[in-house]
């Protein structure tokens, strides 16, 4: 059922596990783990937390990054996900746990971002990790992005990802990978300003034609007199605090229609 809604390929696989560091918030033992894996010959360092004050098992969620790579705004909201009872795991898309320049951010996000099966092997194999850590159910899994990593998860939705749900954080709407019917077998979740300078009103309709066309089940909110792009970070220029806690509420109540 399709919900429209507005307001205001083989890898090999290594894991190693090095930092282990544990951190008191919000009232609970947050555990965090720096974890390297390897995809072919290539390292990539990702970043786990999870409450383990907690033996029971619990979905997982992955969390993709900003277009400059990995970073502490990724960890970060990995833990805010641990505090709410999540194992998250935030992946590395490009490779040896590294954060780009700025001036270095749109080439190598315009070059990991339009290679649709490096994006597939990448993020499944970010998705393994996640799947054999600690307390995770592997039955219930999502995935939440942020600017590039809003369009990592769009995309592994129109290419038939299997977990639960994706939600994407004033995302990269349109990439080049247009769903056909049938395609978007997961639940969808998009969150934009109104006047997103990166995605204006005629991409966002684009959008929400092609999700109708795909017959995918997705609901996508708009904040109203929102000229802003990246309005989650509280690092950045354009932080709008309301509308960044009211995007996470909003994924915590899409969190828990997927996984009840």
């Amino acid at each position: 059922m399709k919900k429209p809604l507005a307001f205001c390929a083989a890898f090999m696989l290594l894991v190693s596990v090095a930092g282990a560091v544990t951190a008191q918030s919000t009232d609970r033992s947050i555990r965090t783990e720096s974890i390297t894996y390897t995809i072919g010959d290539q390292e990539f360092v990702g970043f786990l937390a999870y409450d383990a004050a907690s033996r029971e098992m619990r979905p997982g969620v992955i969390v993709v990054h900003e277009w400059r790579g990995i970073d502490d705004y990724a960890r970060r909201r990995a833990v805010d996900l641990a505090n709410e009872g999540y194992v998250a795991f935030a992946l590395d898309m490009y490779g040896d746990g590294r954060t780009v320049s700025q001036a270095q951010a749109r080439t190598m996000s315009g070059q990991v971002g339009s290679d649709f099966p490096l994006i597939r092997r990448r993020f499944n194999a970010a998705l393994q990790v996640l799947r054999d850590a600690p307390f995770v159910d592997p039955e219930r899994i999502a995935a939440i992005g942020y600017c590039f990593g809003g369009g990592i998860v769009l995309n592994m939705a129109r290419m038939g990802s299997t977990i639960d749900g994706v939600v994407s954080f004033h995302g990269s709407l349109n990439t080049g990978l247009t769903a056909g019917r049938g395609d978007v077998t997961t639940r969808v979740l998009a969150i934009q300003g109104d006047q997103d300078p990166v995605a204006p009103a005629e991409r966002q309709q684009a959008f929400i034609d092609e999700m109708n066309s795909a017959d995918a089940e997705f609901s996508y909110i708009i904040f109203g007199n929102l000229a802003a792009h990246n309005f989650t970070n509280p690092d950045g220029r354009s932080y709008h605090r309301t509308e960044a806690d009211l995007a996470w509420a909003a994924m915590l109540s899409f969190f828990d229609s997927i996984f009840e």
